[in-house]
Formats: C-alpha cells, structure tokens, sequence
C-alpha cells in the first residue's frame, strides 16, 4: 500500500534529517516506526503526507508512492483523497470548537453526506465518551479525550491507512490500552492500515507486526516485532533489559556505541 523509497529531507535549506529513509506499510498492515527522540520519526510521517513545509522543509530525494500513485512533491489534500490520514503528535484539536465540529472537519473533503453520517457514529461508537460530550468545546476535554478525538478526526476520511503519531504520549497506562484496543479493532473491522510512530516500544512491537527502528535519520534495524524484541539491542536501549550488570543505567550508555553497535 505504502512504499517510501530513500527520501532525503532537509530543514532551512541546510539541516538533512533525513538521511536516506525506506519504509513499506502493506495493506491493512500495522508497522511500527521507532526512535529515540530526534531520530527523524515525526519527520518521516510529514514528509509522507506531505506538510514538510510548514516547518520550513523541503523532501530532497527519493519517491512516496501510495496506492500505487507517486504523492510526494504534491498538494497533500491528494494523499487525503486516496485515503492517507495523519494524526499528528500533540493532538492539534481545534480547542475552540465542538467535538462534533473538530470530527466533521475531518471529512470536509468527502462529497457523501450518509457516508459520513455513518462514519460519525461509527466515530462516537468506538469513544463513547466523545458522544457525551458532542456538544463541548475541545478545550475543556482531558488529554485522553483530546487524544480520542484527534484519532476519531483521522478516521472521518475513512482512510486506507492511519498514521498516528505518538498516540500514547501523557496518557496514563489505562488509557493507553483502551486507546491501542480500539486501534486494533479498528484496524481488524475495516483493514485500516496503520503506521505507528512511538517512543514506548514495548507498546508498539506488542501491538505492531512489523518494525523499523531509526537513529539520526535513518533506518538501522528492521523486522518482525516478534523478532525485534528478542534482539539484544533493542532489549537494552528500548526495552530496558539488559543481561549486563543491573546497576548500569541507560543514561550511561553513549550514543557513539549504540551507532556502532546498530551499523556492526
């Protein structure tokens, strides 16, 4: 469904952060993309949606090709069209309106109107909590609920694949797997693909199938979740579980080996 084929991006005509980067979501896939903070994940998911240049960034190199169509150097509203939803880290509801007008401008380019009708209850079935607070401004919503209806918002395009980034981010545990099970239903009721970018990794590589793990822009491991977590270093540096002696703590592990590490 989803090809990305060694993009390059830079930032301000002078920082490349992305160094070269390959990714495939087949269809109704889950794949997880991972990384420590700056590895270029949330770069990734912009530019293949195409809204680099909100932030002064500009795709270099390389090919975006989804559902079979080239969608990279394109107004993004065409990715959105051929079924490609993002939501992006931080939620970015529109606080000023209602739950029900943040969820009908997630379908402001869709012409069938009891389609989208049924897609809003189908939104308000799967966060119940949204459907008693129809009529609330987004602003007074917890940042559980804001999370709810910035997915809710990403699935009002009906899309073939969700790219979701950071779902879990300031969420308690509870609510993060409420959230992650209603993905997976998702994901299983209508073959929505879904593309997970994730600083909790035990989180992503249980609920993902495939995984990409990232370091400075680019790409340094990838595999079955399955085969991920049984990898030493992902044990050590995502996972915290070490063989080595307990009392060693992540921090005092330098970024400088783990690149030697992840390149041997």
């Amino acid at each position: 469904m989803l090809q990305v084929n060694n993009i390059k991006v830079i930032y301000n005509d002078t920082a490349l952060v992305l160094k070269g980067i390959s990714v495939e979501v087949p269809e109704g896939g889950v794949v997880a993309l991972l990384g420590s903070n700056g590895a270029g994940k949330t770069t990734t998911l912009k530019a293949i949606a195409g809204v680099l240049d909100v932030e002064n960034g500009k795709l270099e190199e390389g090919t975006v090709e989804f559902r079979g169509q080239e969608i990279a150097y394109r107004d993004p509203e065409k990715a959105v069209k051929l079924g490609l939803s993002l939501v992006p880290e931080g939620r970015r509801v529109f606080d000023d309106l209602t739950v029900a007008e943040n969820l009908w401008i997630g379908a402001h380019i869709r012409k069938d109107r009891d389609g989208v009708k049924k897609d809003f209850k189908m939104v308000m079935n799967y966060f119940p909590v949204l459907e008693k607070k129809e009529k609330q401004r987004a602003l007074f919503l917890s940042g559980g609920e804001q999370q709810m209806l910035a997915i809710g918002r990403g699935l009002m395009p009906r899309p073939k694949l969700l790219m979701l980034d950071e779902p879990s981010l300031g969420l308690a545990p509870l609510l993060t797997k409420e959230i992650f099970t209603i993905l997976r239903t998702i994901n299983r009721d209508h073959a929505t693909a879904i593309l997970l970018v994730e600083q909790n990794a035990s989180i992503a590589l249980n609920f993902s199938k495939y995984g990409y793990i990232m370091e400075n822009g680019k790409i340094v491991l990838d595999g079955l979740c399955q085969m991920l977590m049984n990898n030493e270093d992902v044990k050590e540096f995502y996972l915290g579980i070490t063989e080595e002696d307990s009392e060693k703590s992540y921090a005092d592990v330098k970024h400088y080996k783990r690149r030697k590490r992840w390149l041997s």
